[in-house]
């Protein structure tokens, strides 16, 4: 069995932002040596999320609207500890904070729209989203 652990280091300019990040976990994946396993990638951080989904511009309005209508910025408990960002940890819960993907070939197995983004809800600081790459060679 061969494996590859990769960290991507995550610095939105906003607050909030939908990151694709395929490229740079494909990138990941070629270079593990890595024929048949599997791709976990998983965000290090519990106000920001990893998934998978369509690459469309409006989709992703869709996305954060709804994320919005489930945990909309407001007071909540978690505020009483001196924190702003209960919202973003809801929305962690909402979207997930990891994905495995498959590797066949030596690549991401991924359908004809599929993609992978981090999307962030409490940025403007360095993040890491760790990538792990397992199977054989």
């Amino acid at each position: 069995m061969t494996s590859r652990t990769e960290y991507l280091v995550m610095k939105t300019a906003r607050a909030r932002e939908f990151v694709n990040i395929t490229d740079r976990v494909r990138e990941i994946v070629r270079g593990s040596g890595v024929k048949d396993g599997l791709a976990l990638v998983s965000s290090m951080h519990i106000t920001a999320a990893v998934y998978v989904n369509d690459n469309e511009s409006g989709l992703l309005r869709d996305i954060a609207a709804w994320a919005d209508r489930l945990a909309p910025p407001g007071d909540y408990e978690h505020h009483r500890t001196g924190e702003t960002n209960g919202d973003a940890h809801l929305k962690n819960l909402l979207l997930g904070h990891q994905v495995v993907l498959p590797v066949t070939k030596g690549d991401l197995d991924l359908g004809p729209w599929e993609q992978v983004f981090y999307a962030e809800f409490d940025g403007q600081r360095p993040k890491r989203v760790i990538v792990k790459v397992v199977g054989d060679s």
